[in-house]
C-alpha cells in the first residue's frame, strides 16, 4: 500500500484551479504509483470559506468539483475534503466531509465531529457534528480511519471536548490513521500539533498521516508541516514548510523501516525563522491571490518600515515595490540617509516627496481656529495623515497596494493615527511586537547588513516633533511588551499581572490604553497572524466596555 501526502496551496473560491492542482497531484502520485493520495480539509473550495457556505451555488460547485476530481481517480483513490448537504431535517444544513473517491466515483463520506468554536475558527457556525455514525473505510485489504483536523485533538491532558472520535474509530480495528487538516499557522503550534499527532499514534499503535494547507489565505497563514507519524510515535517523514510538497510511501516499507531503522524527529525551527518564512510567504500570496501587481510604502529611516520593505522584497521582487520618503521639518538627517541606503541595498525604487508645503498650507488653514493653542498631538495626526493622503493618491494612480508597516505594541496602545499611518491593504508586522520587530530585523541582517545598523540602534522614534522618541510617551518595550504579551496571549487580569512583580499605576494605566483604543483596531487593515493570539478575527472585544476603562 503506497500512501501519497499532497500538501497544496488553495485559493478560497477558486474551484477551477483548486481541483485542477488535485487532477495534477493524482496524476503525479498515479505516475510514483501510489494507491491512495490524500489532500487536506475542505480542500476543494479551500479554506476558510466562512460565509460563502451560506451560498447554494457555491455548495452546488463544491459538489460538481468533487465528481471532477472522483472521474480521475481511476487505478488510485483519493481523500478529498469539501462540504457536503446534510440530509436531516434538523441542525446545521452542512457538514465538513472527508469524500473518499475511488474507480471514478465517491465511494464514503465521513464527516468531522469536533467543530471548533474558539479563536479564529467558528466552524459550529456553519456544520453540524457528526453524532453518530463512525465507519473506517477498507480498500486493497487496507482499514482506513479517516479524521478531519480537530477529531484528533481531543487527546490533550485538558480535553475541550466530551467526545473523541478515535476511541470509536479504533474499536473498528483500522491499520491507518488519515488525518485531513486546516491547521494555521502560529509561531507555537509546530510542537502542539506534533504532540497531538505523535501522542495518537502511540495510544492507538497506529501509523498517522496528517495533511495541512500550506499558503495565505489573507490574514491566515498555513505553514503546511505535513507528516507522517510512525505507531512507536516517530516522526517518519515532514513535508516542507511555507511551500507545495507531495510524497509518496510504502506503507510496509514505512513499518519494517520503523523497525529496523529508527530516525530522529526533525529539529524544531527556530521562532524568527518561521515568522520570517511565514510574513513572506503571506505577503506573497496576499498579492498573487488578490491579483495586486505591486506595492508602495512609506520609508521613514525607522525599524518598522524597513523591515517591511525587506519581507515585502523577498515576497514580490525588488521591481514591484516602491518606497516613498516622505520627510517633514521634523525629520532627521541620518533617518533620511537610512532610508535611501536601505531602499539602494535592496534594489527598490525610492523617491522623495517632502510635506512641509502640505503641513504648512494645512497649519494655516487651520491657524482662525486654533489661535496660539500649543502643538499637540493634533499636528502631529496632521502629519501622518498628509502622508497617507499622498501614499493613497500614488496608490490610486499607479496601482499600489499600500503596506501598513504599524506593529503589535503601538496597534495595542492606539500610538498611531487613524487615517493616518494606520492606513493600508495589508498589516505586515501588526502581529509582532517592537521587540520582536528588532529581532527580525537582526535575523535579517544575520549574513548581510540589509537593514543600516543605525536603523537597528537608534531610538525609535515617530519624528512628529521635536527630539521626539516613543519612550516620551510609552514604557520601554521590554516592559511594555512583557506586559501586553500578558494580558492579550495569555489573557490575565490587571491583578494577576501586578503580582508578577510589574509595578500596579503601569499596569493599568496600559491595560487601559489597550481596550480604550479598540475602536482604531476595528478600523485597521487585516493582520498576518503569527501569534497565537492576534488582533482581529481570532480577538473579540467589545468597544464599548467599562473593565478597566
Amino acid at each position: 500500500m503506497r500512501i501519497a501526502l499532497a500538501q497544496i496551496n488553495y485559493l478560497i473560491g477558486d474551484f477551477d484551479g483548486n481541483v485542477a492542482k488535485i487532477k495534477t497531484a493524482i496524476q503525479k502520485a498515479r505516475y510514483q504509483l501510489a494507491d491512495i493520495v490524500v489532500f487536506a480539509e475542505l480542500a476543494v473550495c479551500g479554506y476558510p470559506p466562512r460565509d460563502f457556505l451560506e451560498f447554494d451555488d457555491f455548495i452546488r460547485r463544491c459538489y460538481v468539483s468533487i465528481e471532477s476530481v472522483a472521474e480521475e481517480c481511476q487505478n488510485i483513490a483519493a481523500v478529498v475534503g469539501a462540504p457536503s448537504i446534510n440530509p436531516a431535517s434538523s441542525g446545521k444544513p452542512l457538514y465538513n466531509s472527508a469524500f473518499f473517491l475511488a474507480d471514478g466515483k465517491i465511494m464514503a463520506i465521513s464527516n468531522k465531529t469536533l467543530l471548533p468554536n474558539y479563536d479564529i475558527f467558528d466552524e459550529y457556525r456553519y456544520f453540524e457534528p457528526n453524532r453518530q455514525l463512525y465507519q473506517v473505510i477498507e480498500y486493497k485489504n487496507y482499514r482506513f480511519a479517516i479524521t478531519i483536523c480537530e477529531d484528533l485533538w481531543n487527546i490533550l491532558d485538558n480535553p475541550l471536548y466530551v467526545r473523541n472520535p478515535m476511541e470509536e474509530l479504533a474499536k473498528l480495528n483500522p491499520d491507518v490513521i488519515v488525518n485531513i487538516s486546516a491547521s494555521p499557522f502560529h509561531y507555537d503550534q509546530e510542537p502542539i500539533r506534533k504532540d497531538v499527532l505523535i501522542r495518537t499514534a502511540k495510544t492507538y499503535k497506529l501509523p498517522v498521516f496528517y495533511v495541512n494547507h500550506v499558503g495565505g489565505q489573507t490574514e491566515l497563514l498555513f505553514d503546511g508541516a505535513s507528516m507522517v507519524i510512525a505507531p512507536d510515535g516517530t516522526v517518519f517523514d515532514e513535508l516542507d514548510y511555507f511551500s507545495e510538497d507531495l510524497r509518496v510511501y510504502n506503507l510496509n516499507d514505512f513499518l519494517y523501516k520503523r523497525k529496523n531503522e529508527p530516525s530522529q524527529p526533525s529539529p524544531r525551527r527556530i521562532k524568527i525563522e518561521l515568522i520570517h518564512d511565514a510574513l513572506v510567504m503571506g505577503i506573497r500570496d496576499y498579492f498573487k491571490k488578490m491579483g495586486f501587481p505591486k506595492a508602495i510604502l512609506g520609508l521613514s529611516g525607522g525599524i518598522d518600515s524597513a523591515v517591511t520593505l525587506v519581507l515585502a522584497a523577498k515576497a514580490l521582487g525588488s521591481e514591484q515595490v516602491k518606497a516613498v520618503l516622505l520627510p517633514s521639518r521634523f525629520s532627521s538627517g541620518h533617518s533620511i540617509t537610512d532610508a535611501v541606503q536601505l531602499a539602494e541595498n535592496m534594489g527598490v525604487s525610492h523617491d522623495t516627496i517632502s510635506i512641509e508645503e502640505a503641513f504648512h498650507s494645512v497649519e494655516n488653514s487651520l491657524q482662525p481656529w486654533f489661535k496660539d493653542m500649543p502643538f499637540n498631538v493634533t499636528e502631529e495626526n496632521i502629519q501622518a495623515r498628509l502622508r497617507a493622503v499622498i501614499l493613497m493618491a500614488l496608490s490610486n494612480k499607479f496601482g499600489y497596494i499600500l503596506l501598513n508597516t504599524s506593529n503589535k505594541s503601538e496597534d495595542a496602545v492606539g500610538y498611531g493615527t487613524l487615517y493616518g499611518d494606520m492606513c493600508g491593504g495589508i498589516s505586515v508586522l501588526g502581529d509582532l511586537y517592537k521587540t520582536e520587530v528588532y529581532e527580525l530585523a537582526r535575523f535579517i541582517n544575520k549574513y548581510k547588513e540589509l537593514i543600516p545598523e543605525s536603523t537597528i540602534a537608534k531610538p525609535p522614534s515617530a519624528e512628529l516633533r521635536p527630539g521626539q522618541k516613543d519612550s516620551d510617551s510609552l514604557p520601554d518595550y521590554k516592559i511594555l511588551d512583557k506586559i501586553l504579551y500578558l494580558y492579550i496571549e495569555q489573557r490575565k487580569g490587571p491583578n494577576e499581572i501586578i503580582g508578577e512583580g510589574y509595578d500596579p499605576t503601569l499596569v493599568k494605566k496600559i491595560l487601559k490604553l489597550v481596550n480604550t483604543n479598540e475602536y482604531k483596531r476595528y478600523q485597521t487593515p487585516p493582520i498576518l497572524r503569527v501569534s497565537p493570539k492576534a488582533f482581529g478575527m481570532g480577538r473579540r472585544m467589545p468597544i464599548v466596555a467599562k473593565y478597566l476603562s
